[in-house]
């Protein structure tokens, strides 16, 4: 009888974890404004853990520590505003004769998709200002709206940032007191999350660095406008896993589409950019990376569309830090180690007895 009560218990917990799950992330959902910075906070002070750790050595004071660490992200932040200013004044020097030209090339790639397609347009107006008529591109209290969010998530993330370095909230106690109760357990899983997202982040930026300057000599050969703002959004959008890499090379392909009027000379660009692509994060990054993130490509393209639904572009690039940090806390109870191995890629380790051959 008892067992059988045991038993119906555990039936009973399988069921409420299974609808509490969809309450979390509706949660996490609901409450982004409040998740996503802190979360963005949590992976930053993580970074600068080790830097306030060796200020605190050398009998730096906190509070100095933290300024030198809140100076460093200031001028990490102006140098970013200014590399938008220098592609921003790029696109906005462009000629007349450029603009028109690229319209007359997006004219007629749907002048050639209408004639495959087997559209019928009524009207004998321009083809793009046909299909684009009554759609406002540009609704300026939305960007007003988006700006106005964006700038409170950042003030909130500077925020739980300066909160995590000052150790006002201790997320080493914190994951002690809720998920590791032994104090070694929470200590060295702790140290393993806070060196494999260091070693993510770095590895990503000096990978999309590259292939940032990558996009940009590639536009200076063969002659492409705006190679710093292509450089710069190639450096950007390849924070986002597998997808980024993609959409930069789709986007400035469509793009030298316009400019380059030898369908070879295209086709030599587009296999260039790819290759820079390809070496970049397709031989360098898993080299660097080695075997600490042995994430399978499904459970990359399962956490992107997870993420990317839950919390949008910011879920997006954060997505494959949060993995990592599931994936290590997963690996330290036996319970959940059969689902870390397979979001590894690879089945869980079974010991086979040994059997002694009879002398």
């Amino acid at each position: 009888y008892f067992n059988q009560i045991m038993k119906d218990l555990k039936t009973t917990n399988k069921l409420l974890l299974i609808l509490v799950i969809p309450v979390v992330f509706y949660l996490l959902k609901l409450l982004s404004f409040i998740f996503i910075p802190l979360v963005a906070a949590m992976f930053i002070a993580l970074l600068f853990l080790p830097l306030m750790r060796w200020l605190a050595k050398k009998s730096v004071s906190k509070t100095f520590s933290i300024i030198i660490v809140v100076s460093l992200m200031v001028v990490g932040i102006f140098s970013t505003f200014e590399l938008v200013k220098i592609s921003s004044q790029e696109i906005l020097s462009a000629d007349s004769e450029l603009i028109e030209k690229a319209e007359l090339k997006m004219n007629n790639l749907v002048l050639a998709f209408e004639d495959f397609s087997g559209i019928v347009r009524e009207s004998d107006e321009d083809a793009l200002s046909y299909y684009l008529k009554g759609n406002n591109l540009v609704d300026y209290g939305g960007v007003f709206g988006m700006l106005k969010s964006t700038l409170s998530m950042f003030v909130m993330t500077i925020f739980f940032t300066i909160l995590l370095l000052s150790e006002s909230i201790n997320f080493q106690k914190l994951m002690h007191n809720t998920l590791l109760k032994t104090k070694h357990s929470s200590v060295k899983t702790f140290i393993k999350i806070e060196k494999d997202i260091i070693k993510f982040v770095f590895v990503k930026f000096v990978i999309s660095f590259f292939t940032g300057v990558g996009f940009t000599i590639a536009c200076f050969a063969f002659d492409i406008s705006f190679p710093i703002f292509w450089g710069l959004f190639a450096f950007i959008i390849n924070f986002i896993q597998m997808i980024g890499s993609l959409i930069s090379i789709a986007c400035l392909s469509v793009f030298a589409l316009v400019e380059i009027d030898s369908t070879g000379t295209l086709l030599f660009f587009v296999l260039s950019i790819t290759a820079v692509q390809a070496i970049m994060g397709g031989v360098l990054e898993p080299v660097f990376m080695g075997k600490t993130f042995s994430i399978n490509v499904i459970t990359v393209l399962v956490m992107l569309s997870l993420w990317g639904l839950i919390w949008g572009i910011p879920g997006l690039i954060m997505s494959i830090p949060i993995t990592v940090f599931v994936k290590i806390i997963l690996e330290q109870f036996p319970k959940t180690m059969v689902i870390s191995s397979l979001m590894a890629g690879s089945g869980p380790k079974v010991k086979l007895p040994i059997r002694k051959s009879a002398e």
